[in-house]
């Protein structure tokens, strides 16, 4: 009888222990990352971070000098307000987009709907290096290298395919009943999608937000090529890489720096994060 349970829990067993395992993988990196933060430059050149937890003497050596270095480096005000201008615009804009894209192409119907949808998709495999050569040529004769405009287009341009992808699948998973209750009731396209559509699908454009938010806030390579290092509109990213010297002895700063940076993408997540699993899991069952 106990094999029986056991052979019926197995599957649960199984995926309990990936679970735990992959929590491990994610966690001690982090963990290793935090306590190097509060450790002076001394105990990070000739120790590793675990030796730590061999004396309780070690903590007492703790430091928040790292922290401190990282607020104390000029410019972090700017580069601080520059992610926000950076970041604000290249989540709106795309999202915005998207609810719009994805609600035609899931609820409106017109010739070449599928092909669209398909083009939309097959974006998805386009390496994204591929495009910073013929659209920077283009941005140079445009004059948009170097502003905040270019690069909340660039975001756009490279975010509006996932983010189209996933509010199709939401948009087709609500109920038809009530937007052809609103089409008899005599309510326009856009009066379904503002009072209809964009309501119901908050938990899809929350997850949405939380994706896009993350990758614009961390992007260093993207902002890097289309704004170029100057300080007046360089976002976090690049200012944090520049602390690490020329041969990367001062690699260690980087470790309060990667939380300094965290900050913000925490406060977006644990704000949004009671609608991010109903997001990615609200197309999945058509309603």
């Amino acid at each position: 009888m106990s094999w029986l349970r056991i052979k019926r829990k197995l599957p649960l067993i199984v995926v309990n222990i990936v679970v735990i395992i992959a929590m491990i993988l994610w966690i001690v990196p982090t963990l290793g990352l935090l306590i190097t933060s509060f450790r002076p430059a001394s105990e990070v050149a000739y120790s590793g971070w675990w030796t730590v937890f061999s004396s309780p003497l070690r903590f007492t050596q703790f430091t928040i000098e790292n922290y401190q270095n990282v607020l104390r480096t000029g410019g972090m005000a700017t580069a601080f307000r520059n992610s926000f201008i950076i970041t604000v615009g290249g989540t709106l804009i795309p999202v915005f987009l998207a609810a719009l894209a994805a609600f035609g192409l899931s609820r409106l119907n017109f010739s070449g709907q599928g092909f669209f949808y398909a083009l939309i998709v097959m974006m998805l495999v386009v390496p994204t290096q591929m495009t910073f050569v013929p659209v920077l040529k283009l941005y140079n004769r445009l004059s948009l290298s170097g502003t905040f405009v270019g690069l909340w287009l660039v975001h756009t341009g490279y975010g509006l395919p996932f983010a189209i992808f996933m509010l199709h699948s939401f948009f087709q998973s609500l109920p038809n009943d009530l937007f052809e209750a609103a089409h008899i009731d005599g309510a326009s396209i856009w009066t379904t999608f503002v009072r209809l559509a964009l309501p119901l699908s908050i938990p899809a454009l929350a997850s949405l937000v939380i994706f896009q938010f993350l990758f614009v806030w961390n992007d260093l390579l993207v902002a890097l090529i289309y704004l170029g290092g100057h300080e007046s509109v360089a976002p976090l990213t690049m200012r944090l890489s520049s602390l690490v010297g020329s041969h990367g002895q001062d690699w260690h700063v980087l470790t309060a720096a990667a939380f300094v940076s965290m900050i913000v993408p925490l406060i977006v997540f644990f704000s949004l994060q009671k609608y991010f699993v109903r997001g990615l899991l609200g197309g999945a069952v058509k309603g």
